[in-house]
């Protein structure tokens, strides 16, 4: 990260030759290229998205050496052929090594099938990556006041999107419930929580007390209890709390977003593990009361291929591409449910948050 890079003793930045990040570094190791693919590299926090190279100012601010910082190549660039060595060792042929996009939510949303325009996406898993595509960066003091960043994906477009915790809460809970002596598996969670009472308890995902570990069902009780809330009486109410406010997040993710870029969202797709929690996926529709499409789950893998894919002539386009995971995989339509229902649990939510 950039902080490491800051604390990192000078006379091993002077002493070094290439930084690489771990994709890189894989793909110089397979292919003897040193390069930077740009969707990991626009992560870095010192890459300018306007000019889409690495930001001059920031390297000579931190003191940071700028010819150890290799030159930046779009996803989907052919870097060369297998190493000869690697080839003889392996038994494979010489075949092409392509940076495709190294950051896995890059791979995800380029997997998203989205068919319309005004579309948005939620990376969900342990963390919940929830933004749109662009084919401009939007630097505004809005959407740093907001947390949200500009990404760089496949073919130049731009991830506009927000990191929000996600089943990291669950993950949690579950961990610290198995560590009492409770066998609970997620299945067994979320159908606990289908049967509680709805909307009893909020919480804010955001709140950093719920990013860090350590017994976190004793973490939403102290939550209610500071909030003037019912504090959940069980693992289904602890749960259901925990989905039906991180769903409500998402409504509130998506209002931001469309008054970010000054256009409404007509559709929602949810790609990537979490997106096996039906529940989960229920509530984030009831929430936003849009129509919402759920997966691929290996929404990651998909998009890493499919760009090679593209690179290699096996296919036209990302549009195409896209088509094919729409064709090829189950996607399943969810339809929102009791808005009048989830209307007022989002005032009583905002309220909450403030």
């Amino acid at each position: 990260t950039l902080y490491q890079l800051a604390a990192e003793a000078p006379e091993r930045l002077d002493s070094a030759q290439q930084l690489l990040l771990i994709a890189d570094g894989f793909n110089y190791w397979l292919s003897g290229v040193a390069a930077a693919e740009e969707s990991m590299a626009s992560t870095s926090q010192l890459y300018n998205p306007r000019t889409r190279a690495w930001s001059k100012r920031l390297l000579q601010v931190l003191g940071l050496p700028a010819r150890i910082f290799p030159r930046i190549v779009p996803s989907g660039t052919r870097l060369g052929t297998l190493r000869s060595e690697i080839a003889r060792e392996t038994g494979l042929p010489a075949i092409e090594v392509i940076a495709t996009c190294s950051h896995d939510t890059g791979a995800a949303v380029a997997a998203v099938p989205a068919r319309c325009e005004n579309w948005a996406y939620i990376s969900s898993g342990t963390w919940s990556l929830m933004g749109v595509e662009r084919w401009s960066p939007l630097i505004t003091d809005a959407c740093r006041e907001s947390n949200f960043t500009n990404e760089i994906g496949y073919g130049g477009s731009v991830r506009l999107l927000k990191n929000i915790v996600g089943l990291w809460v669950i993950q949690e809970c579950r961990r610290a419930w198995v560590q009492s002596g409770q066998a609970c598996d997620y299945d067994l969670l979320t159908r606990l929580a289908a049967d509680a009472p709805p909307f009893m308890s909020f919480i804010n995902p955001a709140d950093p007390r719920f990013v860090r570990p350590d017994d976190m069902p004793r973490k939403i009780a102290d939550y209610c209890r500071e909030t003037g809330q019912p504090v959940p009486a069980n693992a289904g109410a602890t749960v259901r709390c925990a989905l039906e406010s991180l769903a409500l997040l998402f409504r509130r993710t998506l209002r931001q977003i469309e008054s970010l870029i000054g256009q409404g969202i007509e559709r929602l797709h949810i790609v990537g593990g979490g997106s096996k929690n039906d529940l989960l996926n229920q509530f984030t529709a009831n929430a936003v009361q849009i129509p919402v499409q759920v997966g691929p789950i290996e929404a990651t893998a998909f998009g890493n291929i499919l760009i090679q894919a593209i690179t290699l002539g096996h296919l036209p386009s990302l549009e195409a591409a896209r088509r094919l995971v729409l064709a090829s995989t189950e996607i399943r339509a969810i339809t929102p449910k009791d808005a009048t229902a989830w209307n007022a649990a989002y005032q009583r939510f905002e309220k909450l948050l403030g």
